[in-house]
């Protein structure tokens, strides 16, 4: 019996259409939900996929191939009376962070 994993990409949010149709046009199912963290606390979509275990590399080339890092700025205005220029932050963003580990099963009900 092939073992299954469980795929997991944190993924910006203005990538995650691109990866949901491109894991759908490769014959993956998927589900996602919203989350918030990382350097500039952004709102990201948190992607989840059960598949076998000899289709993981598949499904990570895919997330691989729809996300692309850049760099941001984050520049806020300081206090005037006590900072007197604007503290600005760089951060990369975009790219995914994508775990990967076993489940003992998944069933699909149609």
């Amino acid at each position: 019996m092939p073992s299954n994993k469980m795929v997991m990409a944190v993924v910006e949010r203005g990538e995650m259409l691109h990866v949901l149709e491109a894991l759908v046009a490769a014959g993956f199912g998927a589900t996602f939900n919203d989350s918030r963290g990382g350097f500039l606390r952004t709102s990201k979509q948190t992607l989840f996929v059960a598949v076998e275990a000899e289709k993981v590399d598949d499904v990570l080339s895919i997330i691989r191939e729809n996300c692309r890092s850049h760099i941001a700025l984050d520049s806020t205005e300081g206090d005037t009376a006590v900072e007197e220029t604007p503290t600005r932050s760089f951060a990369e963003v975009g790219s995914a962070v994508v775990f990967v580990w076993d489940i003992d099963r998944f069933e699909t009900y149609f």
